[in-house]
């Protein structure tokens, strides 16, 4: 099992956080937090690197389902979804989700699996529209 689902879109960057924003909104997923990893690691270790944000992602219903099946599931949550450049491919933009079936493999937990297979879903259903606009472009 992979660790993500992913899409690649040619956009500026602004444009692809803008449109993941977006596709996680259209499924019911609020972003809770955003790591902006490239100006983090800027100032705190004077390191560079491509354009990286972590977007932490919230599905509520979801997420209370979760943490009632085991309350150490709140480990894994959000679900987090990176917006980073392609630092072999200028004008790409890689998005890259959580594949929530990681949380059956960690925590294999009775009414889990549906928990995940709904998660799974909804994401894949963001990343699938983020792959529309990327074949509209």
């Amino acid at each position: 099992m992979s660790l993500a689902i992913s899409v690649t879109l040619r956009a500026p960057f602004e444009v692809a956080i803008e449109r993941t924003r977006k596709a996680l909104s259209d499924q019911g997923f609020g972003v809770l937090t955003e790591i902006d990893m490239q100006t983090t690691l800027k100032a705190k270790l004077g390191e560079d690197m491509e354009s990286y944000v972590i977007l932490g992602a919230c599905n509520p219903p979801l997420a209370h389902r979760a943490v009632n099946v085991d309350r150490h599931l709140g480990l894994l949550l959000p679900c987090n979804v990176v917006v980073r450049s392609d630092p072999n491919d200028d004008g790409a933009v890689i998005i890259d989700a959580i594949d929530p079936e990681i949380m059956v493999q960690v925590a294999d937990q009775p009414g889990l699996r549906e928990v995940a297979d709904e998660a799974s879903t909804k994401l894949r259903a963001a990343i699938e529209a983020l792959s529309q606009t990327a074949r509209e472009q």
